[in-house]
């Protein structure tokens, strides 16, 4: 039996061991998670082709040691991972090594991922892979792949895990999983809707129960960018994985968590926490597309999420137009106050393809047009002009923020809720790791060039 998306006409075309590397690049902020979209390309290379893949967040990449003698260099971009990923492949075409770019920085800026690459690939990448192989083995790699609309998720295979088995043990100890793509909502600044597709597209629900079947990682996060986007759709596959006693987490916009059925589908699924974009307390956030959110109804929706024991692990942004000096402490008072366990805050970043990169370059509010090619962007930050602060305010502020919701006085004010969540033996670890990642990385005095 062959994999599934492998033809078997292409595989009788890899008989001379032909060698491909996939490269996962590293950021400052890189998340220690196992990249799907490699071992989905992995799956759907031919068996007769010898693979091997790099994590270089997990294990840098010394340049040139670690080079390998291969065929052709696969590498997935992201716009924080755009300078480390340029960096790798440029050494490895000095060596006259051919190199595939993909991803969603390529997909936004092909021509200048095209400097950098022999190929570059500008959309999603299952239905192009195949092709690319077969050009490559041809000796006619073409310059760009442009995947014409959205794919089938049916062409999708499961991922081949394998590759990542040397890194195994010091991934996070969950398993990645992927059931949906795309979605409805235009907020301005996110890369989602223009590259992924304004409708959700689905995986069939009994090739996601028999991929989780296969796993074994003590957790589970779902990898979908709103795991509740369609609702009959999360209910139907989340009643069946109930069965499983599974214990995950995953990503939710507030569109459907008001709806108690929903929550008690959640929580009988096994949901321990919610990566959940509140972004700001401010209604004007309906002016940059996040319709979905009613800060009025926050408190009510954070409440209803505990008393499922499901954390909120609530994600907040600074920069937005309406943003003056005061949301800071108005942001990280309503997070103490309303018990949140886990906070991220984020300073507004442009990334290119969105509405907010282009409004911001023909407003001349852009402090550094590519900043996404410099190798220190998160001291940079931000990359572009406030409307009612300074940047040096608004990173100043952003730095406090972390460090205030973080303190011991905070932490001690949150516990509360921990009994509640039957979180007790996870709510103060995580809590002084985030309060030393606040300290050491986002608070220490930087020299800013």
């Amino acid at each position: 039996m062959r994999e599934k998306g492998v033809d078997p006409e292409l595989s009788l075309l890899y008989e001379g061991g032909m060698k491909i590397e996939f490269i996962s690049p590293a950021a400052e902020d890189s998340a220690r998670l196992t990249p799907l979209a490699l071992a989905t390309l992995a799956a759907l290379t031919p068996p007769s082709i010898e693979v091997s893949f790099s994590d270089d967040q997990i294990r840098p990449i010394r340049i040139p040691e670690d080079l390998k003698e291969v065929d052709l260099v696969a590498i997935s971009v992201l716009s924080k991972t755009a300078h480390r990923a340029y960096e790798i492949a440029d050494a490895y075409r000095e060596r006259g090594i051919r190199v595939v770019l993909g991803g969603i920085h390529p997909t936004t800026v092909p021509e200048e991922a095209s400097a950098h690459a022999d190929a570059v690939v500008i959309g999603e990448a299952e239905g192009i892979w195949p092709q690319i192989l077969e050009d490559l083995e041809a000796g006619r790699l073409q310059r760009t792949y442009r995947q014409e609309g959205l794919i089938d998720l049916s062409q999708s295979p499961i991922p081949r895990r394998e590759i990542f088995k040397p890194y195994r043990l010091r991934y996070a100890p969950v398993d990645v999983v992927q059931t949906t793509r795309g979605c409805p909502f235009h907020c301005d600044f996110c890369t989602v809707n223009p590259v992924f597709g304004s409708r959700y597209r689905m995986r069939e629900i009994a090739s996601v129960v028999a991929e989780i079947e296969q796993l074994s990682r003590p957790g589970l996060l779902f990898a979908d960018d709103n795991v509740i986007g369609n609702v009959p759709y999360f209910r139907r596959l989340f009643s069946e994985l109930a069965p499983l006693k599974l214990r995950w987490i995953g990503e939710a916009s507030l569109a459907g968590l008001e709806d108690e059925e929903n929550l008690r589908i959640l929580e009988k699924s096994g949901c321990k926490a919610l990566f959940i974009g509140f972004e700001s307390l401010s209604a004007e956030l309906k002016g940059v597309g996040k319709v979905q959110n009613h800060p009025e109804r926050y408190e009510e929706i954070i409440r209803r999420l505990h008393d499922h024991g499901i954390i909120a692990y609530a994600a907040f942004m600074f920069g937005f137009d309406f943003d003056d000096p005061s949301v800071f402490e108005r942001t990280v008072e309503f997070a103490i106050a309303n018990k949140i366990l886990l906070a991220q805050f984020a300073i507004l970043t442009p990334y290119p393809g969105t509405p907010l990169y282009a409004r911001l370059q023909a407003e001349g509010r852009l402090l550094r047009e590519r900043w996404w090619l410099e190798p220190n962007q998160e001291v940079l930050a931000p990359h572009f002009r406030p409307q009612l602060m300074e940047p040096e305010r608004l990173r100043e502020g952003w730095k406090w923020a972390w460090k205030e919701f973080y303190s011991l006085s905070s932490i001690w004010k949150r516990k509360a809720l921990w009994p509640a969540l039957h979180a007790h033996l996870i709510y103060l670890p995580m809590n002084l790791r985030q309060r030393h990642f606040a300290l050491h990385k986002i608070c220490a005095e930087q020299t800013r060039p």
